[in-house]
């Protein structure tokens, strides 16, 4: 049985784990999103915002992207078309950063956006890499075509 090479440089290293760190990344994502639409839907964790209460039904924007956080950070959590939820997810945080933060002083950290801002690109990169090997899209199959396709191979680009 032929074994692999051994990696020559760090970065060859981590190389191989990169599909499964991905994976990883993209559950720890969807969690954090998913329980922020909890909280704020159904009261977990101390409800919205630790107040014990929930976002009354229907009231724009909160109620609306309470359920998008709930459903997208699910879908994305499991890995079930991850990049369409993660795409609806990440344009919820722009909408919620640059409606309800931003207005308020430019930077994330004196608007409080900084959640906003770091899930919009958490998910906008899930959009472009996909859901990584440990996906339920992935491990079941998919009829959604390249939604599950594998990962392909490039070489790394140089620049002389």
């Amino acid at each position: 049985m032929p074994s692999s090479p051994t990696p020559r440089t760090l970065g060859e290293a981590l190389d191989g784990a990169r599909p499964y760190v991905l994976s990883l990344f993209r559950i720890v994502v969807g969690l954090l999103f998913f329980c922020h639409g909890a909280s704020s839907l159904l009261g977990w964790f101390g409800g919205m915002m630790g107040t014990g209460k929930t976002v009354e039904a229907g009231t724009w924007p909160g109620w609306y992207a309470a359920v998008i956080q709930l459903v997208g950070g699910a879908l994305v959590m499991l890995g079930v078309g991850s990049r369409t939820a993660a795409f609806i997810s990440s344009g919820s945080m722009a909408y919620a950063y640059f409606h309800e933060h931003q207005p308020e002083k430019l930077w994330p950290i004196q608007n409080g956006g900084e959640a906003a801002a770091m899930f919009c690109w958490a998910l906008l990169l899930l959009v472009f890499t996909g859901p990584g090997p440990w996906a339920l899209d992935r491990i079941f199959g998919s009829a959604r075509g390249n939604e599950a396709a594998p990962e392909t191979q490039r070489e790394p680009s140089t620049v002389g």
